[in-house]
């Protein structure tokens, strides 16, 4: 191919990937925001420093103390939220257990005759505890999964139109030929 195919093509493709970039960055800018309402709705705020210091595990601590008693309205914050709060109360309230694991204990011992009626209800609470648990966390989690795809496209759309501006760049600089220099170099 000749200089002028190659000018030609970075042209258009700089025309495309600047449009697919534009349009990345307004879609990760949607999704950032859309999440940021429907957060902003829930009206979470994160927790104190009476809550943090609560927690036994000092990874999280130090995780939840940049956003303490700002409302949870990120994709980061919901992931720090879920995570490193109501996961670790959940831990904490069920020793480790998992919902499953406690659920399953808890229609073993409903079953059982001979079951103490207080363990039973003890039992019963954490299980409903953990139920409740699990579902907000996955929400958060969701949110914020769909942060990092906004974040994504925002991070692609800055690479497409930067690619795009080195292809005009070379398109209508370099590799761009004068009237008449075409006809020549076909010639």
């Amino acid at each position: 191919m000749n200089k002028a195919v190659y000018g030609v093509l970075s042209r258009v493709f700089a025309i495309v990937l600047i449009a697919v970039g534009a349009v990345a960055i307004f879609a990760g800018n949607f999704a950032h925001g859309f999440v940021t309402d429907q957060l902003s709705q829930e009206r979470i705020t994160m927790p104190g420093e009476a809550g943090i210091d609560a927690l036994s595990d000092t990874k999280s601590q130090e995780i939840l103390r940049q956003w303490i008693d700002e409302p949870l309205t990120t994709g980061p914050q919901a992931r720090a939220f879920a995570d490193n709060y109501i996961y670790q109360h959940m831990q904490a309230s069920s020793e480790g257990r998992t919902y499953e694991e406690v659920s399953g204990e808890y229609t073993k011992m409903s079953k059982d005759e001979n079951a103490d009626p207080d363990e039973l209800a003890k039992l019963g609470q954490l299980r409903q505890t953990l139920f409740m648990g699990s579902p907000l966390r996955g929400m958060l989690l969701n949110a914020y999964g769909w942060w990092l795809v906004g974040s994504i496209g925002i991070y692609v759309g800055i690479g497409a139109i930067a690619g795009g501006v080195v292809l005009a760049g070379l398109g209508w600089g370099p590799l761009r030929t004068k009237k008449g220099e075409s006809a020549k170099a076909a010639a």
